[in-house]
């Protein structure tokens, strides 16, 4: 890779507010607070609202519903496709 045209990674501690769960990941996001983690280190610290601790998707709590038949009416509409 070519020298001093990447941004500088490093560790940041993100902390879901919603769950209150933290994550230490290497980026290179910006950040003006610290915090310390459990490794007694101190890193730049990020809170969020929503990761994959939380988010519906990734919690299993998602719940994809057939409003209206939407999936009968494409079929009706353009026909079944062959398995």
């Amino acid at each position: 890779m070519k020298k001093e045209i990447h941004p500088e990674s490093r560790y940041v501690l993100f902390h879901d507010t919603s769950v209150d769960k933290h994550f230490l990941i290497r980026t290179t996001l910006n950040t003006s607070q610290t915090k310390e983690w459990e490794d007694g280190k101190t890193y730049p610290y990020y809170p969020i609202e929503t990761s994959s601790a939380s988010h519906p998707f990734y919690t299993g709590q998602q719940k994809i519903l057939d409003t209206g038949g939407r999936v009968q009416r494409f079929e009706k509409k353009f026909g079944k496709t062959a398995k």
